[in-house]
């Protein structure tokens, strides 16, 4: 039973991670209801800079704030130099760029940083008066600011105009002009929140696996799965499903297939949730008339 609870308890330190990725995965899909493949290299160089700013005599806590901040200015950038002109395009060309943004962010990584693995600080010690038997105090730490970064979210969505404004030109573009919404503004602004979300997900992750220019590859897919299975267009929805895969990979790796076929739990939930469920457990299911 004590075996169990912690691998139970392992899998929720694991789901937090895959749910802040889902989550930025989401922000991006909401804006532009494509899924960003970038997403997770992108939050590796942004961790980068933290990194660097860190080892130039910086606090953890300044160098996360700057972080964030340069990965929405830049997220936003990149979304109005590189995608905007790709608004219109087909489904495939914006495949193409994502996958080339990926592989341009992996190369500026390794040729910035170097690939040598990095330990990267955790700003919560091991001692903290909050660590328990089954979580560390970086792995509630991480919870936390995951529901900081959630409810900051819900209230920017719900209760701000530009929030709103984000909401309705990702549901309706063509009536969201016609009310006078900058809609390609609006793309931008998720771009920029989303890459935000993936700095804030780096800097948590880096502590528990390490710095390395493929840190996020694996989780990326894990994080993939986690935003499907919860819903694509519900950042909630992807936050629990992120947890869902967590303790379904922990358990199944510790007790069905083994270690070393775990990767393929994200696998297997994506190709069934699209088979299945395509809107997810939590997602809408939108009709339209054709």
């Amino acid at each position: 039973m004590e075996a169990l609870l912690y691998q139970l308890f392992s899998g929720l330190a694991n789901g937090i991670i895959y749910g802040s990725v889902a989550l930025a995965l989401v922000m991006v899909y909401q804006a532009t209801h494509h899924i960003n493949f970038a997403q997770g290299e992108m939050a590796t160089f942004s961790t980068f800079i933290a990194w660097a700013l860190m080892q130039a005599g910086w606090s953890y806590w300044a160098a996360f704030f700057i972080t964030v901040a340069g990965s929405f200015a830049g997220g936003l950038l990149v979304q109005r130099i590189v995608l905007r002109p790709m608004e219109m395009a087909p489904v495939l060309t914006n495949v193409i760029v994502f996958i080339g943004l990926l592989l341009i962010f992996n190369a500026l990584s390794g040729m910035l940083f170097d690939h040598a693995i990095k330990s990267f600080a955790s700003p919560f010690p091991k001692n903290s008066w909050f660590a328990t038997k089954y979580f560390s105090a970086h792995q509630l730490g991480s919870a936390g600011v995951l529901l900081l970064v959630l409810g900051a979210l819900f209230a920017f969505f719900r209760y701000t105009r530009v929030g709103l404004a984000m909401r309705a030109a990702a549901q309706n573009p063509d009536s969201a002009k016609l009310v006078g919404i900058r809609v390609s503004w609006m793309l931008g602004l998720g771009w920029g929140l989303a890459a935000a979300i993936g700095a804030v997900a780096g800097m948590m992750i880096a502590p528990i696996v390490f710095l390395d220019p493929n840190m996020m590859g694996g989780i990326l897919l894990y994080g993939f799965a986690g935003a499907l299975l919860g819903g694509i267009d519900t950042p909630l929805g992807a936050v629990i499903g992120g947890l869902v895969v967590g303790v379904l990979e922990n358990l199944l790796g510790a007790y069905v297939i083994g270690t070393d076929l775990k990767l393929t739990v994200a696998l297997v939930l994506i190709v069934g949730t699209l088979t299945l469920r395509p809107d997810g457990l939590f997602g809408r299911k939108v009709v339209s008339r054709v």
